[in-house]
Order: structure tokens, then C-alpha cells, then sequence
């Protein structure tokens, strides 16, 4: 019997660590997603209806709030004008409001 606990303590340590890693990919492609999908609809507000419109506002809220959420969690957010991962809270909530952007 203390032979099968040594083989299967291993197999166990190695198999969360593969649940561990997997919940850790996924949150980020959530959030990668997330995000993405604000930054889309927000560039699409803007161009539809201007950089002060409510479909503007709403979506610049948004993509903030998918900021902070993966910075909470993650303590990293993505930059998609970038098409980076980003571990500071830099990250400005007026930034699509800049021509270059």
C-alpha cells in the first residue's frame, strides 16, 4: 500500500497542476476576449457616433471595467492596440479618444 501512495502522489501533484494551468489559460483567453470585444465595439461607437455619444460612453466604461476585472484577478490586462499582455495599471480610459488611435 505505501508503495501505490508513493506512485499516485506524484500522478495527483502533476494532474492538478495540468486543472491549475488550464483554469489559467482560460481566464486569460476570458479576459483576452473580453476585452477585445470592447475595445471592437467601443472603435465602432466612435466612428458611428462620435468619441461624446452614449454608445461611446458605454462602451469606454466596458473595456475599463474588462481592465480592471483582469487586472484584479490577473493582475495583468491585455493591450489590444499593443497585442500585448500588460502588468501595470496603466492603462488610460480616455485613450481611444486620441486620433491615433
Amino acid at each position: 500500500m505505501r508503495k501505490l501512495s508513493s506512485v499516485l502522489t506524484p500522478v495527483l501533484f502533476v494532474g492538478s497542476m495540468l486543472f491549475v494551468g488550464t483554469a489559467l489559460v482560460r481566464a486569460d483567453d476570458d479576459c483576452q476576449k473580453r476585452i477585445i470585444n470592447a475595445d471592437h465595439k467601443l472603435h465602432e461607437a466612435i466612428e458611428h457616433h462620435g468619441p461624446e455619444s452614449s454608445q461611446a460612453q458605454h462602451w469606454r466604461h466596458e473595456l475599463a471595467e474588462s481592465r480592471n476585472y483582469c487586472y484584479e484577478h490577473m493582475h495583468r490586462w491585455w493591450d489590444e492596440d499593443a497585442h500585448r499582455w500588460r502588468t501595470d495599471r496603466d492603462w488610460d480610459d480616455r485613450d481611444h479618444d486620441h486620433p491615433n488611435h
